[in-house]
C-alpha cells in the first residue's frame, strides 16, 4: 500500500519491467506494486524476518529522516520479507506517518510509498539484497539506503548521513562507521578490515555493512554479477557489494553513525560469521584478481564525522574457553592443517599451542601469514572449500585471546593503535599472499 501525504505524483512507468519480469527475480504482484510507485529519486530497502517486536521506531525514524531530509524527492520504502510470521510487513507498510508529520510539523511535496513482498519461507540477506537492487532498477532510482531491521537505535539523520554523499555529491557507497565497545567488532577488526584494506588500498572500517547507501549505477552493476548463484550470493551479499565497489571505478565514503547495538551473539554463531565474511572474501579473490594483484599500501577515504570510536565500559569474556577452544582446535584438525599452511606456520602454531597463557601470543606476523595462506588454499581448494573457512574458526580464537590481552588495560587511543599495527602487518606482507597464491599446487 501507499501512504500518501499529498498530492499523488505523476509519472510514468519506467521502461524495465520486461527485463525483471523474464528473469524472475520479483513476482508479477511486486512488479505491479512497483509499476504504480512510478519512477523515484530515493528508495529505502528495508529486509525483515519476525521483527514485529521493534519494527515501529525503525519504520517511524526512516519515514521522519524522509521527510526531513528529502522532503521533495520522491520516495519509497520497500519492505522485503522472509517470510515473517508475526505480521510485520502489515507494520511496516501499515505505518502512518500523519502523526509524525504533524507532531515534527514536517511536510513533503511527494507521496512517500510504502509496500512490501515476501520472497521465501526462510530468511537470506542474499535473496533480499537482490530484491532490493531488482526494485531500484525498475525503479529507477537515484540513490538507495538499506536498513536493517535490528538497528534499533537507529536516528532519522541516518537517512540523510547514508543518502547526501549520493544523491548530493554523486558518491556510490557509503558505508558507516560506529561507536564500539572496544571487545566488540573483533572479527572485523582483527581480520575483514585489515585484509580488505590490505588487498583493494581503501580503508573502509565496516566492509561488511548492515546499514549502507549505495547508488542506483552501482546497485545496477552488482544485480548484473554471477555470484547470486553461488553460496556467496546467499549469505555474503552486503560484504560482495563492498568489495565490488573497492575493486572498481566506483567513489566511496563513510559516515559516523553513532553507537552500534546488536543482538547477543554465542560461539556458535562463530562459524556462519566467517563463512559470511571470511567466505566471501577468500571467494571474491578470484574474481577481482587483477585490481587487489596489482595495489600496494591503501588510503583513506572521505568520511564524515569520527573514522571511529571505542568506549571502554567493562565486558566480561571467557579468555580461558577461547584458549581451551585453540589448543583443542590445533590437536583435532592438524591433518587439515597440514593440506592448508605450510611446514613452517604450523609448526609455529603447535609450538604456541604448549605455552601457557600466560606467555601466550599469537602474533600478527603469524597471524597475516596463517589468513594469506588459508586464502591460497581456499584459491586451489586443496580440501573442500567449506572446511577451509571452518578450519579457521579455532585459530581465530586463539588470535583474539591474544588482541583481548594486549588490550586488556589499553586505552581507546592504545586500542586503535594495535588496529593500525595489524593492518600494516596486513599490507607488509601482501607479497607474501602473491607469493602462496602462486606457489606449488
Amino acid at each position: 500500500m501507499s501512504q500518501g501525504i499529498s498530492e499523488q505524483a505523476q509519472v510514468e512507468a519506467p521502461q524495465t519491467e520486461v527485463k525483471l519480469a523474464e528473469g524472475s527475480i520479483l513476482t508479477d504482484d511486486f512488479i505491479r506494486q512497483l509499476i504504480n510507485v512510478g519512477q523515484i529519486d530515493i528508495l529505502v530497502g528495508l529486509p525483515t524476518h519476525n521483527n514485529a517486536s521493534t519494527i515501529g521506531p525503525v519504520v517511524s525514524a526512516i519515514q521522519v529522516g524522509l521527510l526531513r531530509a528529502f522532503p521533495r524527492e520522491r520516495a519509497a520504502i520497500i519492505n522485503v520479507d522472509g517470510g515473517s510470521r508475526d505480521g510485520t510487513p502489515d507494520l511496516v507498510t501499515g505505518a502512518s506517518i500523519d502523526d509524525l508529520r504533524h507532531a515534527s510539523n514536517l511536510y513533503a511535496l511527494r507521496t512517500l510509498h510504502s509496500i512490501s513482498t515476501q520472497y521465501s519461507p526462510a530468511p537470506s540477506s542474499g535473496i533480499a539484497l537482490r530484491t532490493i537492487l531488482a526494485a531500484a532498477e525498475l525503479l529507477q532510482a537515484r540513490a538507495c539506503v538499506v536498513i536493517s531491521p535490528e538497528s534499533t537505535n537507529i536516528e532519522p539523520d541516518w537517512i540523510a548521513r547514508l543518502l547526501h554523499p549520493i544523491y548530493n555529491d554523486n558518491y556510490d557507497l557509503v558505508t558507516p562507521t560506529y561507536r564500539r565497545q572496544k571487545f566488540e567488532g573483533l572479527l572485523v577488526r582483527n581480520l575483514i578490515y585489515p585484509m580488505t584494506r590490505a588487498l583493494y588500498s581503501w580503508r573502509i572500517r565496516e566492509p561488511y555493512p548492515s546499514d549502507f547507501g549505495f547508488s542506483g549505477q552501482l546497485g545496477s552493476q552488482f544485480l548484473a554479477q554471477n555470484a547470486w548463484s553461488h553460496e556467496v550470493g546467499q549469505t555474503g551479499a552486503e560484504i560482495n557489494l563492498a568489495i565490488t565497489a573497492m575493486a572498481g571505478d566506483f567513489r566511496l565514503c563513510q559516515s559516523f553513525l553513532g553507537m552500534k547495538l546488536h543482538a547477543d551473539r554465542t560461539a556458535t554463531d562463530l562459524v556462519p560469521a566467517l563463512r559470511q565474511t571470511v567466505g566471501t572474501l577468500f571467494w571474491s579473490l578470484d574474481n577481482h584478481f587483477p585490481a587487489w594483484s596489482t595495489r600496494s599500501g591503501s588510503q583513506p577515504i572521505p568520511t564524515q564525522g569520527a573514522e571511529s570510536e571505542v568506549t571502554l565500559e567493562p565486558v566480561r569474556v571467557n579468555r580461558q574457553r577461547l584458549m581451551e577452544m585453540f589448543r583443542s582446535g590445533i590437536a583435532e584438525l592438524e591433518s587439515v592443517f597440514k593440506s592448508i599452511l605450510s611446514p613452517a606456520t604450523l609448526s609455529e602454531l603447535n609450538r604456541i599451542a604448549t605455552l601457557e597463557e600466560a606467555e601466550f601470543r599469537y602474533p600478527a606476523e603469524l597471524w597475516v601469514k596463517t589468513i594469506y595462506e588459508f586464502a591460497a588454499s581456499y584459491h586451489k581448494s586443496v580440501i573442500s572449500r567449506d572446511h577451509i573457512v571452518q578450519a579457521l574458526a579455532p585459530l581465530y580464537r586463539g588470535r583474539i585471546f591474544t588482541f583481548l590481552t594486549e588490550n586488556r588495560n589499553g586505552t581507546t587511543e592504545d586500542i586503535e593503535n594495535n588496529v593500525e599495527l595489524l593492518c600494516l602487518e596486513f599490507e607488509r606482507l601482501k607479497p607474501y599472499l602473491l607469493e602462496v597464491w602462486n606457489g606449488r599446487e
